[in-house]
């Protein structure tokens, strides 16, 4: 083989060979910075990409993905004096790989500088405690202060947080005690109320008991009343309706002393200390008395006249004079006067 092909052969292999060397694939979420002969060129996203040997080089190879720098933990002052250690995490991206790379030396050193200067100074305007329950408000005010900053360095800070807040030991010790303390006094003011509500509700359970009960023993007397006034009436209605049907039967004279007499047949049963005798019992004794003595010394007419020139008498004085000159008179023959009296109104019945 001559030597003029294989050169010619060699020549092409070399060329081949820088051909492939000088493709270049981005991948996807990067860029590469190109430089020609020293100066900025272009900026390759995803893809590929030719580049012209010897003429230009990439300059640097730039992640266009959301970053998460952890930086160490800052030593800063409250504004009451208290020293105490934070450290920051910060989330960020990439938006101009341009200024990335010619913007700042060491960008991410630039960043957490940045950070802690900004982190010191907004931590020197609070207090402990404002600090400790401040975080989102401290996480806004880094973020806004770094983007602003980073906006020359094609930096797009998205989110700033605070991730550990660490006082000095006796601090921590004195917020301990101060944490418990206020956690026993919301434990006691909780058993407090537990207690009042207790009692007020046991309170309310009595009351409730008595009112219950006393609404029980009043719809008992109630009913008991009502019981006793439906006996009553119905003892009333068959009293009534036994008066009316006796009324209805008409009975005679003969019949009312009849039972007259049964009733005192039960009175003196020997049970009872005292009799009472009813007046017209009385008056058929006064009369079987008078009859007796009648019959005995047959005076009848000369009583009957003595009896009148008494009774007219006896009406031309006063109650007070008739009764006391009432013992004067003669008392058989005021006995015999009424038996002739009762002899003569029963005369037409025989």
């Amino acid at each position: 083989m001559p030597g003029g092909l294989i050169a010619f052969i060699i020549i092409i292999a070399l060329f081949v060979c820088i051909l492939i060397a000088n493709i270049k694939v981005v991948p996807q979420a990067n860029a590469y910075v190109i430089e020609r002969f020293g100066v900025y060129y272009k900026t390759w996203n995803q893809g590929i990409h030719v580049k012209i040997p010897f003429m230009d080089r990439i300059s640097k190879k730039i992640s266009l993905k959301e970053q998460v720098v952890d930086f160490q933990p800052q030593s800063v002052i409250t504004r009451d004096n208290v020293s105490m250690q934070i450290d920051t995490v910060v989330y960020f991206e990439v938006t101009d790989p341009k200024l990335y790379t010619y913007g700042v030396e060491r960008p991410i050193m630039a960043i957490e500088t940045l950070c802690a200067t900004t982190l010191r100074n907004i931590i020197g305007e609070l207090e402990l405690d404002n600090t400790l329950t401040s975080r989102d408000k401290i996480n806004g005010r880094i973020r806004e202060i770094l983007d602003e900053a980073t906006d020359a360095w094609g930096i797009k800070v998205k989110r700033v947080e605070l991730k550990n807040i660490l006082p000095p030991r006796e601090i921590q010790v004195a917020m301990e005690k101060q944490m418990k303390a206020e956690r026993e006094r919301r434990a006691r003011i909780l058993d407090a109320e537990g207690e009042k509500t207790s009692q007020i509700l046991v309170a309310e359970g009595h009351k409730e008991a008595a009112i219950l009960r006393a609404d029980a023993i009043k719809e008992t007397k109630i009913r008991e009343a009502q019981g006793e006034a439906a006996a009553i009436l119905a003892v009333q209605r068959a009293y009534a309706d036994s008066l009316r049907m006796l009324n209805q039967a008409a009975p005679t004279d003969r019949v009312i002393a009849l039972k007259s007499l049964e009733t005192f047949t039960k009175v003196a049963d020997g049970r009872a200390t005292k009799i009472i005798i009813p007046s017209e019992i009385q008056s058929m004794a006064s009369l079987t008395t008078s009859l007796k003595e009648l019959v005995v010394e047959g005076e009848i007419d000369k009583t009957a006249k003595q009896s009148s020139v008494q009774t007219e008498t006896a009406s031309n004085f006063s109650p007070t004079t008739a009764q006391s000159s009432l013992p004067q008179f003669d008392q058989q023959a005021a006995l015999r006067a009424k038996a002739q009296q009762v002899l003569q109104q029963n005369a037409p019945r025989q």
